[in-house]
């Protein structure tokens, strides 16, 4: 429409002219060495026009040749794009990386060339095609700097899943060397990195920082920092003053959870520090009765061990048909060589629920008392029970 409204302003204007130019009186010299046109004046300016008007043709000919070619070009790209993200999600990788790395050529926009490389780079990661994928990486990062973020972001999820811990930490800290705040995504790229590290102290900081972001997996972090938890106590197993140092740090919360308690009771145990161990078992079994905790109470056994006897049947009022709670009592009194109490609870122990330790621990007594065949016959029970239970 627009077009034929210029053309209708073109010939009107043409035929004023043509009917001004009747009363001009007068010659025009065009002189094109060695040519020269002579033109009376009216046919001069008529064919002026004229020219004016098929150059302007022109232009608009080639303009929207050039603009369809560019629209052409740009539905290209999107085809490619979004088919390399559909072939992605489904699953056909290397139609992905194919039509990926078409858009990421054809793309004219900095989170086009950049979305499309990180498509095929994924792609070809999946394929095992590492040169290939670097490759994306790296030309994404030179034509389209303004997304370096995704880039990096690809590149260090590669790094960490070859386990190369310290080189996905330097690709992180070029992204934050540019300063501002770091996405979600980027803080649990660098937790996935210091685990990988054994820097547990930094997981758990990361994970206290994540913890506080709407956009995170609560549990997934919350177990991430119980597990590092675990992991901090079972480094400190060599030096009794850091272990001590880090116990009273965690809080009163924590330290009720029975699989952290756990970890510090053995930690304990192995540097010889019963007494400890047991504070933390008497403080957590009441509340937890947890089984571990309970099995833990006879693994360090020292002058205390009446008293441990006396609070163990104490929880026994509470829990009488813990099988667990019956064997740590057996041993308990096995210790104190009170052989009757002892053999009262290992076999209660064992007519709440048949367990191989429980065997073992009677045919230990049986053996100290004489009764031989009585010790090898529990042997042999607690030999099948163990069996079945590798199998």
């Amino acid at each position: 429409m627009k077009l034929i409204l210029w053309l209708l302003a073109l010939f009107a204007a043409a035929v004023a002219v043509t009917l001004a130019a009747k009363d001009l009186t007068g010659r025009a010299l065009l002189e094109m060495p060695p040519y020269q046109i002579e033109l009376s004046l009216d046919h001069f300016v008529v064919g002026a026009i004229v020219a004016f008007f098929v150059f302007y043709i022109l232009v608009r000919l080639i303009l929207g040749v050039f603009q369809y070619s560019e629209r052409h070009r740009h539905k290209k790209t999107d085809e490619m794009l979004l088919s390399g993200l559909k072939a992605y999600f489904e699953g056909d990788f290397v139609k992905a990386q194919k039509n990926a790395a078409v858009a990421s050529k054809l793309a004219d926009t900095s989170i086009a060339k950049a979305l499309s490389a990180v498509i095929a780079a994924r792609s070809a990661q999946v394929l095992g095609a590492t040169t290939e994928r670097d490759q994306y990486i790296q030309a994404a990062l030179a034509a389209a700097p303004d997304e370096k973020s995704l880039c990096l972001a690809a590149k260090t999820e590669f790094l960490l899943d070859e386990g190369r811990f310290q080189d996905a930490l330097n690709a992180l800290h070029s992204l934050y060397s540019e300063g501002g705040l770091q996405s979600t995504a980027i803080l649990q790229l660098e937790l996935e990195a210091r685990r990988q590290a054994g820097n547990w102290d930094a997981v758990i900081e990361l994970a206290e920082i994540l913890a506080k972001r709407a956009s995170t997996n609560k549990v997934m972090v919350k177990k991430i920092k119980h597990d590092a938890q675990i992991e901090n106590i079972k480094s400190r197993v060599t030096d009794l003053q850091s272990l001590n140092q880090y116990w009273q740090n965690i809080s009163p919360i924590e330290k009720m959870d029975s699989k952290i308690s756990a970890a510090a009771v053995r930690a304990y145990i192995s540097l010889g520090s019963c007494t400890t161990a047991h504070q933390i078992i008497e403080q957590n079994v009441p509340m937890t009765w947890d089984n571990e905790l309970i099995a833990l109470y006879s693994e360090c056994l020292d002058y205390h061990v009446s008293r441990q006897i006396e609070c163990a049947e104490v929880w026994l009022r509470s829990q009488p048909n813990n099988a667990q709670l019956l064997l740590t009592l057996g041993k308990l009194c096995m210790h104190c060589e009170l052989w009757g109490k002892a053999q009262n609870y290992l076999e209660a122990s064992l007519s709440v629920e048949a367990g191989y330790e429980a065997h073992f621990a009677l045919a230990q007594l049986n053996e100290k008392l004489g009764k031989h065949e009585l010790a090898m016959s529990h042997y042999n029970e607690g030999l099948e029970l163990t069996l079945k239970h590798l199998n």
